[in-house]
Parts: structure tokens; sequence; C-alpha cells
């Protein structure tokens, strides 16, 4: 079962895919968005690639807080979550996403790629985090 990983964001929308076994994640792509409260192409974009992967859950990053709060991005990921669930009929789930920039930042740091180039890879890294951290959550569940 393929599930696709969201990073939203107000100006971004980071994608990433499970392999069909649900073990890993890849990044796939960056969706640019035009004006935050515009959201008709980025969830026509996200559709295409629901059906393209065969996808049968999404999972979208949560942005708690540091102290654990949720505040008004968590309620925007919530809103858009309602909106996919309701336009796709998959199932939604929410993943912590705390730090996920930061450590996607790091890693295309020590990967060596240029400060100017990161900008294009973070978002859709950051998704590839938030979905493999819901995959290995999953996995400590099913082990149990």
């Amino acid at each position: 079962m393929r599930i696709i990983g969201l990073d939203y964001g107000s100006k971004t929308v980071g994608v990433a895919v499970s392999d069909a076994l649900g073990v890993t994640a890849q990044a796939l792509e960056t969706i640019p968005r035009k004006k935050e409260n515009q959201l008709r192409k980025t969830l026509a974009r996200i559709e295409e690639l629901i059906r393209a992967y065969d996808v049968e859950a999404i999972v979208i990053g949560y942005p708690r807080h540091m102290n654990g709060d949720a505040g008004e991005r968590c309620a925007q990921a919530e809103a858009f979550g309602a909106m996919l669930e309701r336009r796709t009929e998959l199932p939604v789930y929410f993943q912590d996403e705390r730090l996920s920039t930061v450590s996607a930042e790091k890693l295309l740091m020590d990967g060596g790629v240029r400060r100017e180039n990161r900008k294009e890879h973070v978002d859709k890294i950051a998704a590839a985090i938030i979905l493999q951290t819901y995959l290995e959550r999953q996995d400590r569940k099913d082990g149990e």
C-alpha cells in the first residue's frame, strides 16, 4: 500500500511517496503555490500524483510548536487534510513534523548541495522525513 506524504506550507507543498511495501519514503517534488489562500492547482496536482502512484492513504506534517502545543499552522494543516479527505475519499493522518525542515536542510548540506540550490529540494526532503517517520512509527506499532 503506497502512502503519500505532504509537507504543507504557505508557499509550497513538499511531496513524498512510500514504496509499495510501505517501508521507505522517497522525495517526489515540490508543488509551488502562487497564493496562500488558493489551493485548486495544488489539490489537482496532489490528486494526479495519488492516481499515478495508486496511493491509499495520505500523511500530512503536523507543525506543532516545540513545546508540543498545536497552533495556527496545525489548524491550517487540519483544514487542508479535511479538504483532501473530502476530495480523494482517502484516509488522512497527521505526523508531528517538528524539526523536519531543519533535518532536511542538514541532509542537503551534508550531501554537498549548494545553499542557492537547497531551497528547491528542502520541502520534498522534509515530506520524505515526515512520511518515513510515520512509516517507522506504524512498523513499531505492528511489531508490538
